[in-house]
């Protein structure tokens, strides 16, 4: 007789939050073998077992990211209109979110996608703009998509509302990396170039 598990357990086998686990319920994709008055749920390990093989072939990856701390809100409407868009399209999805700049290739999001493209883990890739995914560089990712055969879809092709503020930051953090290996990270120049820097994008 196969074992039932909790959805904690549940989780962990096919990779996903309890919170997606929650939502395929209520959309009927996967519905627990057994709920308990109290709400616990327990799932057929041998039925998850399949479900996690037929999932990395089916995945759809949703990327969203923003540059810093005060983006949050614009992070999660990134994900909620991805959530959305495949949702309608029905497809089995997971969101995944980077708080980082669109220069840094190191954040953990965008290493676990790169990781999922290789492995031919998933089938599509959704992002609302290209510029989410990276700042420079996003092109190198999707010819990784197309060789290994997983789709792409940009959501909005045209350009990000965020776009100029975005740049600006990363412009920024080049800037500083620079004048840091040039004067030094504390230096007196290295401020002053930092400062009229700032004011020359916040004037543009």
């Amino acid at each position: 007789m196969s074992r039932l598990i909790k959805a904690g357990e549940a989780s962990k086998i096919l990779g996903v939050t309890i919170q997606t686990l929650r939502r395929w319920e209520k959309t009927g994709q996967l519905l627990p073998d057994k709920k308990t008055e109290g709400g616990t749920r327990y799932y057929n390990i041998d039925r998850l077992l399949g479900a996690a093989t037929a999932k990395e072939s089916t995945l759809t990856y949703a990327y969203a990211r923003v540059s810093s701390q005060d983006q949050k809100a614009d992070l999660q409407r990134q994900k909620e209109v991805l959530s959305a868009y495949c949702t309608v399209h029905g497809w089995n999805y997971e969101v995944i979110a980077d708080l980082g700049s669109g220069m840094n290739y190191k954040k953990k999001g965008l290493k676990n996608l790169l990781d999922a493209i290789l492995s031919k883990k998933i089938k599509r890739l959704v992002v609302t703009h290209k510029d989410r995914l990276l700042r420079f560089g996003a092109e190198l990712v999707f010819t990784l998509c197309e060789l290994h055969h997983v789709e792409v879809v940009i959501i909005n092709q045209g350009e990000d509302v965020s776009f100029e503020e975005d740049l600006a930051k990363d412009v920024l953090e080049i800037i500083t990396v620079f004048a840091a290996r040039l004067y030094g990270a504390r230096s007196h120049k290295n401020k002053k170039l930092l400062d009229a820097a700032k004011v020359l994008l916040q004037d543009d």
